[in-house]
């Protein structure tokens, strides 16, 4: 995340009325799809209408990105109100079902309401992420939440025009005092947006955020980290890992800011090894180990994750419980091939550091890569190292990323837990 900049344009009733006006109007530009796209896919529920599935004349090609359009099918039947921007491949994204409601404040404050009631009733402690974009009916829009702090990330054209009075509403809602604009995410680049982090409300924190988490206490950078500061989604998977971990002896590789490994001291690892290609992430790692108590227990080592994995191999290094989270791999399709063989690089060189009866966990988080290839590269792997493997457990996101049944990219995270 880069250098964060201070905003003087929090939003006033002002930016209510604009987002008011921008619907109430009967003059909203409307995008028709072409008769051979699908539209009863829209009508169940599919989100995204892409560049090919429209009529993109040059009224719909001189939509402003941003814009909110009424979508109709080829018979000129209305399917809802969407998000439109031309310069994407999505071109539409689907908001609002009802064609005569206003995108406004009010429908920003219930879609944040309606996020917020899952999320309070699933946490005691205000650590989760609170919207999961499409799932939670906003499309493109991350926010994280870290108790009286909110991070958000606008990665669709429609949240960045909308900003100011989303602003307003997540403050309203949540109660939230501080809300960061983070500009990292790679949906902002095929959007056509900037990468201009900035703070929207109250003032950026200048030291980490401490989040308790199953038993364990992790520093989240949410100026200078990656993405957002946390990763909420391995919650439930660093659960039942920590639940694997009693006594144990156990490696977490690409471990971030401790993910797993923090976990497994709390649920009573005998100790605990970090891998992780940043310094930085890999201090506070340590400083939520100190946190916990857990300093003797835990230790961290830098470098590049396959040249780790490859030295500890040499050194025939042993485990109890491993686990791979690497970053993803295979981030969109054209990625699928190369990806897959890294993460069957990841098994085969991560398999000969489990002990016989020991646990290796082994996550994807691209979007590309469905279970099914997943389990197979992982498979590959173990199998090539010359070792047989349970599959204990199959986990995805916690609940606070929804899975949207109609968008299949909503459920990129696996995490499969194998006994070799």
């Amino acid at each position: 995340m880069c250098h964060v900049q201070p905003r003087d344009d929090f939003p006033s009733r002002a930016f209510r009325d604009m987002a008011r006006d921008m619907t109430d109007s009967a003059d909203l530009p409307v995008l028709r799809l072409k008769p051979k796209a699908n539209a009863r896919a829209i009508r169940r529920g599919a989100p995204w209408v892409f560049d090919n599935e429209l009529v993109m004349d040059r009224r719909s090609k001189k939509i402003p990105a941003g814009s909110i359009a009424r979508l109709e099918d080829a018979e000129r039947a209305p399917l809802g109100l969407v998000a439109v921007n031309p310069a994407s491949r999505i071109v539409a994204r689907m908001l609002e079902r009802d064609a005569e409601a206003a995108i406004d404040a009010d429908w920003l404050r219930a879609r944040l309401a309606h996020a917020l009631a899952l999320r309070t009733r699933l946490y005691d402690a205000p650590f989760y992420r609170l919207v999961h974009a499409e799932a939670d009916g906003l499309p493109g829009v991350i926010i994280d939440r870290f108790g009286d702090l909110a991070v958000v990330q606008p990665n669709a054209a429609w949240a960045e025009t909308l900003l100011a009075p989303l602003t307003a509403m997540l403050a309203e809602v949540t109660g939230v005092t501080t809300i960061l604009k983070n500009a990292s995410g790679r949906g902002r680049m095929l959007e056509g947006l900037d990468a201009e982090d900035a703070v929207l409300l109250g003032t950026a924190p200048d030291a980490p955020v401490p989040v308790e988490m199953n038993g364990a206490t992790y520093m989240a950078d949410v100026t200078g980290g990656q993405k957002t500061g946390l990763f909420y989604d391995q919650r439930e998977n660093q659960a039942f890992a920590a639940r694997l971990a009693r006594g144990a002896r156990v490696l977490d590789v690409f471990s971030h800011v401790g993910g797993f490994a923090l976990a497994a001291l709390a649920g009573g690892a005998a100790e605990a090894l970090a891998v992780d290609g940043s310094a930085p992430a890999l201090v506070l790692a340590r400083d939520g180990a100190a946190r916990m108590h857990a300093t003797d227990r835990f230790d961290t080592r830098q470098g590049d994750a396959f040249d780790v994995l490859e030295a500890l191999g040499a050194d025939r290094a042993s485990f109890d419980l491993v686990i791979c989270d690497p970053p993803a791999f295979a981030p969109a399709k054209p990625a699928l091939e190369k990806g897959l063989r890294a993460y069957e690089r990841v098994a085969r060189l991560a398999t000969p550091l489990v002990a016989p009866g020991g646990a290796l966990v082994l996550c994807s988080c691209s979007h590309a890569v469905d279970l099914s290839a997943f389990t197979g590269a992982c498979l590959r792997g173990i199998g090539r190292a010359g070792r047989r493997a349970q599959l204990l457990h199959s986990g995805g996101a916690g609940p606070d990323h929804p899975l949207l049944p109609q968008l299949a990219e909503s459920g990129y995270l696996k995490a499969l837990f194998f006994r070799l």
